[in-house]
């Protein structure tokens, strides 16, 4: 068998840094955990102090997104431009429709910078999927999701204890009810384990999960394209792009809803915080 020609890095397997195609006696270069190690810009890998693609397109992320509301609003007017009316449509549909509707807009109110910049945060780390020479979700990378769920939970804990104090919140977590009788110490064990374990674990893997496989995708219907440029494979390398199409168009709908149910579960925990216990 050929072995496929690839780059100088061989982490890293697209589609333009293979010779290999169908019917050249070379297997199919396919994608897999391997697609998601970069090599270090900077520094050494092995003594984990390093730099490397996805960590600068999330500082890439943090100056755009603040870039763009600060050249939105550095000189707001009362009949907003462009990219005025841009900015503050976007900031109100994450402020009416996800914090109010969520917490309400007298609990919700204080909340609304957070929840703003996560969502905006996270879009952008997303969308760098589908950008050229990027082509990489910063979020498909469990470290991520894990930070900003970390982030979401060390908040809704915090606030639990502050508004409950220490007995309100152990029942707020265990989801005591004394109406439950000789079930109930079972049902505070599963709810404590489900909310105070599961919940910031599923919160960061959604995320993740839908990145990481939503990129793959991409990459299989890629290198297919150009894998299958080769005699008779020319037909399928035409069905294979159209296929790179249409997940582009379904990852940029992706990329959006999972940055919203991000920002909704973290409403919904802080809802759950603030909540009077019964």
């Amino acid at each position: 068998m050929k072995e496929p020609a690839v780059s100088a890095d061989p982490t890293q397997v697209l589609a333009f840094e293979t010779d290999c195609h169908i019917f050249a006696d070379c297997g199919f270069p396919a994608p897999g955990l391997h697609s998601f190690l970069f090599e270090p810009i900077w520094g050494d890998a092995n003594s984990n102090l390093y730099f490397n693609k996805p960590m600068l397109l999330a500082l890439l992320s943090t100056i755009v997104v603040l870039g763009f509301f600060w050249a939105s609003f550095r000189k707001p007017k009362v009949v907003p431009g462009k990219l005025q009316m841009v900015a503050e449509a976007g900031y109100d549909f994450i402020r009416r429709g996800v914090v109010y509707e969520t917490i309400g807009k007298k609990e919700g109110e204080k909340y609304v910078p957070l929840i703003v910049s996560l969502f905006f945060f996270i879009w952008v780390m997303n969308i760098w999927a589908i950008v050229p020479v990027a082509q990489f979700p910063v979020t498909s990378i469990i470290a991520y999701p894990a930070a900003l769920a970390l982030i979401v939970y060390v908040l809704w804990v915090s606030l639990t204890f502050k508004r409950h104090g220490f007995v309100g919140a152990f029942k707020n977590f265990t989801g005591y009810n004394k109406d439950l009788g000789a079930v109930l110490p079972l049902a505070m064990g599963i709810e404590f384990f489900s909310n105070l374990l599961v919940r910031p674990f599923t919160h960061a893997v959604r995320l993740f999960a839908n990145m990481f496989a939503g990129h793959t995708l991409l990459l299989l219907f890629t290198i297919a394209s150009w894998y299958l440029l080769n005699g008779l494979g020319i037909a399928y390398a035409g069905v294979s792009f159209i296929m790179v199409l249409v997940m582009t168009a379904f990852e940029l709908f992706v990329q959006a809803l999972q940055a919203y149910v991000f920002v909704l579960l973290t409403c919904t925990f802080i809802q759950g915080a603030l909540a009077e216990h019964h």
